[in-house]
């Protein structure tokens, strides 16, 4: 188990801004070196590579940032989901107030409608949404001539 020189291929710049180990980098003992490998094991030597620091400050700097890239993924993920069911509601939305207008429901139970749905939309947000929808009927449609 001694060092064969077939290390320097692999061999890594330190990554400005973030961790060694958090840019996935790997380092081998007998080789003392950083290398950029997805084994577990060194190409050069056969010693098992570390992935974790050793040092207890250097290990809680990598799990918070772990802990921090993982937030900022489920947020993402969050948001995303956010968007999907406000596309969704907003077309329940459009072809409910379609109904109500053409069908000649009361603004009451229009509201009532909306406050069913599976977004469970406020009174108030309903409220807002049937005052633009039926004030628009009834203004005057402009002819351009």
């Amino acid at each position: 188990m001694t060092c064969k020189g077939i290390c320097s291929r692999y061999k890594a710049q330190k990554p400005v801004g973030t961790g060694r180990y958090a840019s996935g980098q790997r380092r081998c003992q007998i080789c003392e070196i950083f290398i950029n490998w997805e084994g577990l094991w060194c190409p050069c030597c056969g010693y098992r590579l570390r992935t974790k620091p050793r040092n207890l400050k250097y290990k809680a700097k990598l799990r918070a940032r772990v802990e921090a890239d993982a937030a900022i993924k489920s947020q993402t993920i969050e948001v995303a989901q956010v968007a999907t069911v406000s596309v969704e509601s907003s077309d329940f939305v459009k072809t409910t107030l379609e109904t109500a207008v053409s069908e000649g429901w009361t603004k009451t139970k229009t509201v009532e409608e909306l406050r069913k749905s599976e977004e469970r939309i406020t009174i108030k947000k309903a409220r807002d949404l049937i005052k633009d929808a039926f004030d628009a009927k009834s203004e005057p449609i402009a002819i351009k001539a």
